[in-house]
């Protein structure tokens, strides 16, 4: 009798620590990585962190409350998210949605009150 099984990693379970990911994949092998090697986590409270759910039959993590998505692969492969630059960043997100629209100057308060 032959078995069909596939050659595909899957993470079958998750346990997040204060210091690592630490993935239980289908085939046997556990894979810990540093909680550093993404940011977003790093940043997240430890409830943030404990909210999880494994994505596409185990093909990655999903942390919903913090925009984070980890895939077996990536863990497999050791790559760590980088943090974006500040100039990388759109000027609406870094200031969180509060942004003068194109067309209009914006002039620091005391000038604005200077002017009355």
């Amino acid at each position: 009798m032959n078995t069909v099984a596939s050659s595909d990693p899957r993470i079958e379970k998750v346990r997040v620590t204060k210091d690592e990911i630490i993935a239980h994949l289908a085939d046997g092998r556990v894979i810990r990585v540093p909680l550093a090697w993404s940011w977003r986590l790093s940043d997240a409270t430890s409830a943030q962190r404990a909210n999880f759910r494994l994505i596409g039959a185990g093909q990655g993590i999903n942390w919903p409350e913090v925009d984070e998505d980890i895939s077996v692969e990536g863990l497999l492969h050791g790559i760590p998210a980088r943090r974006p630059r500040l100039g990388a960043v759109p000027a609406r997100v870094r200031t969180r949605g509060v942004q003068a629209p194109p067309h209009r100057r914006v002039e620091p308060a005391r000038k604005r009150a200077a002017r009355g």
